[in-house]
């Protein structure tokens, strides 16, 4: 059975790590302003129930639709990626293939580290922001209600994301792998997203460094983080300059469209080694051409955590088979909302023809034991409906067709 909305497909269309490298990521990701003015358009043009997802890792689109194409036009509108580019290095998914994708993502089985729950936080506000404007359906409702218990039950209930490791935390491990006496450098942290909090957080845990500086553009939020985090010292945005040319190490992630560190900020005869976290890139790769600095991606760093990600590979099993048991959960509720009506009103135009035919033979027949007919009547409509449901659930049953064939035998009206 498809899954359908209004006569429209559920499709899942977008690029991520597997295909696209960080430069191209970065052309086909969405701004927050963007992705609210797509939503609108998408509305207006009766794509129906859709959301976005855009991070360091992956550009998607989900909704129904009548042509993947509708979905591929608004992404490559509201980026800065173009159709040829996007033919490269996509991925269209369909129907229930959309939907384990989904649950793929929600479970860290897709995240380009293995068990990395960041993506979870991404996705909530990715479905806030929809419903925000009103693009979910409650198809979407309820496959994200789904997708959102059986994370959780594959954090709680399986190894999967065993041993710390994501983006933030492979920063850090990359830091104590490759710099000497890390614990004694200046470290300055230049933006405060939920990767920028957790790099902190890693970096208190991790180091015991007493020199790391943070500075966000908004610097409320840094004074906020601070609070519960004393470990660290904070400045504002017009002594970043001046920071960033006493760090040892500079880790940005900052989330501009455009570079937030370039080489006006570098000094270019210390030797500085530059992480950059964001997405799209936000510092000028013409950095890393300076002759003292050092300027690592996140698929660089990506690369460092196989240890961990060897152990959790062996919780893979475990945690299909909760998205196995969600899924199943999802596609039965589909199957009832969509016979439901079919069903009732079939039982509707049976009992009719039952009352019609007992008020006759009662009328006709004396003696004519009316209770013992419609007990006899009901249990035959019983059996008449379960068989109906059971062909309509058979994989090569076309359902629309089926519905139309009962609804013209029986004179019925079905409230779809």
């Amino acid at each position: 059975m498809s899954v359908e909305s209004k006569g429209k497909k559920l499709y899942n269309v977008g690029l991520s790590y597997k295909k696209a490298d960080v430069k191209t990521r970065g052309a086909f990701s969405i701004t927050k302003e963007n992705q609210v003015l797509l939503l609108k358009e998408a509305k207006k043009f009766g794509v129906d129930g859709v959301f976005i997802l855009s991070t360091c890792n992956r550009t998607e689109i989900m909704g129904f639709a009548n042509h993947p194409f509708e979905l591929i036009s608004l992404l490559c509108k509201y980026s800065k990626g173009s159709v040829e580019e996007f033919v490269n290095v996509s991925n269209v998914y369909k129907g229930k293939d959309a939907i384990r994708h989904l649950f793929k993502i929600a479970t860290g089985l897709d995240s380009q580290i293995l068990g990395d729950y960041e993506i979870v936080g991404q996705l909530k506000e990715s479905f806030q922001t929809a419903k925000d404007q009103n693009t979910l359906n409650a198809y979407l409702e309820r496959l994200i209600n789904l997708v959102l218990q059986a994370s959780k039950k594959v954090k709680n209930s399986t190894k999967l994301s065993s041993g710390t490791t994501s983006v933030s935390y492979a920063a850090v491990q990359y830091i104590i792998e490759k710099v000497a006496h890390f614990e004694k450098k200046n470290i300055l942290v230049y933006g405060l997203g939920d990767i920028g909090k957790n790099t902190c957080k890693n970096l208190i845990e991790y180091t015991e460094n007493n020199n790391v500086v943070l500075i966000n553009r908004t610097e409320s939020k840094a004074r906020e983080f601070y609070k519960n985090h004393k470990e660290v010292r904070v400045e504002p945005l017009s002594a970043l300059n001046q920071e960033i040319q006493i760090a040892d190490i500079l880790i940005v992630s900052t989330g501009a469209n455009v570079p937030t560190v370039t080489t006006d900020n570098v000094a270019v005869d210390k030797e500085l080694l530059i992480l950059d976290l964001s997405m799209p890139e936000n510092v000028d790769l013409s950095v890393g051409d300076l002759n003292k600095v050092e300027l690592v991606n996140i698929d660089e760093l990506s690369k460092i955590t196989n240890k961990t990600i060897a152990e959790r590979e062996k919780e893979i099993p475990k945690a299909e088979a909760i998205i196995e048991e969600h899924k199943t959960e999802f596609m039965e509720w589909l199957d009832h909302r969509k016979f439901t009506p079919a069903v009732n009103a079939l039982k509707s135009s049976l009992m009719s023809i039952q009352n019609d035919a007992i008020d006759f033979q009662s009328k006709k027949t004396d003696g004519f034991n009316v209770e013992h007919a419609q007990v006899i009547a009901s249990r035959m409509i019983q059996k008449i409906t379960t068989q109906f449901v059971k062909h309509l659930k058979a994989e090569d049953t076309s359902v629309d067709q089926s519905i139309d064939v009962i609804s013209k035998m029986f004179d019925m009206e079905i409230n779809k």
